[in-house]
């Protein structure tokens, strides 16, 4: 098996591409290193890497965060030869954290992982400029999320406010103009929701923003989405649950049901009259209407222990 490892140089707010290369150097672990150009520079290389090399089996190693391991697991889409694994050294890494315990720094275990197939959501949206297709590997959200995430590149600018500070700086900011979303979401045929929302999160991974353990319920391999909807509350009571829903333990409160909704879904739709924001694996896309499609163990993961505990 070929190894190569996509470096985002702009990952964690610094560039590890040194002493990554220093450290496979030190390893005796021979692989190919690439530093990404730029924003889907990732998608492109992995992309024409694999058409180039129909073959050989690849692993391609996203270095960086959750929106560098969006990017190269995109690539590998459609490439039957090609696998993913991630070395973690962004501001969140949240994918990752579905395996308790496990430590994806370690090179040698990683590069020794077997793999195993995971779900991936497929997004197809009228973008700006046309008809667009894009996937997301952990979660997608809508409304009150999605602004965070607009105010989050907002905020990882700022020192005091960035790094693991940026999602909780961008809720903050988020509460005054983010929870009112009107629109509709139909779920395998019926119609689930329609008026205002505050958030929808639809998700394959269990943690988003730096830890928020959102989707405690999810399984990445079992065919299904998890979908939370959460209607409009005052600041207030916001305030009184964010707390649950950070520690996972907010669809198991009784006093939440009148305003949480949870239900496993195939496929989704959703609309509005006006074009709106979503974010997949932390990148904001721009639209009125979302299709979203699960495509069961449609990627194979590397995981260095896969019968670590979920968490």
């Amino acid at each position: 098996m070929r190894h190569i490892f996509i470096i985002n140089p702009c990952a964690g707010g610094e560039d590890h591409a040194d002493a990554i290369t220093q450290r496979l150097q030190a390893s005796n672990i021979e692989a190919l290193v690439y530093i990404t150009q730029g924003a889907k520079d990732a998608t492109r290389y992995v992309d024409d890497y694999c058409r180039q090399h129909p073959g050989e089996a690849l692993r391609f190693y996203a270095c960086g965060g959750d929106g560098t391991l969006n990017e190269v697991a995109s690539g590998v889409m459609g490439h039957s030869n090609a696998e993913v694994g991630c070395y973690p050294c962004g501001s969140g890494n949240d994918y990752v954290k579905y395996w308790h315990g496990v430590d994806f720094n370690d090179l040698q275990a990683l590069t020794k992982a077997s793999s195993v197939e995971v779900d991936v959501m497929k997004v197809r949206y009228q973008s700006d400029s046309g008809p667009a297709l894009r996937y997301a590997l952990n979660t997608l959200n809508f409304g009150f999320e999605a602004e965070v995430c607009r105010a989050m590149d907002e905020m990882r600018r700022k020192p005091l406010l960035g790094g693991r500070m940026a999602y909780p700086s961008g809720i903050v900011k988020s509460l005054f103009s983010g929870r009112h979303n009107p629109c509709r979401i139909t779920v395998d045929g019926e119609l689930w929701h329609k008026g205002d929302l505050m958030l929808a999160s639809l998700a394959n991974g269990r943690y988003e923003g730096g830890g928020f353990h959102s989707a405690p319920r999810s399984l990445n391999d079992d065919g299904w989405i998890e979908a939370t909807a959460i209607r409009p509350i005052s600041i207030v009571r916001f305030a009184s649950i964010i707390g649950s829903y950070k520690n996972g333990t907010y669809l198991d409160r009784k006093k939440l049901q009148n305003i949480v909704s949870y239900r496993r879904a195939k496929h989704l739709l959703i609309e509005s009259d006006h074009p709106f924001y979503i974010g997949i694996d932390g990148e904001l896309l721009h639209g009125n209407h979302f299709e979203i499609e699960n495509l069961p163990r449609a990627l194979r993961f590397a995981v260095p222990n896969p019968n670590a505990p979920l968490r």
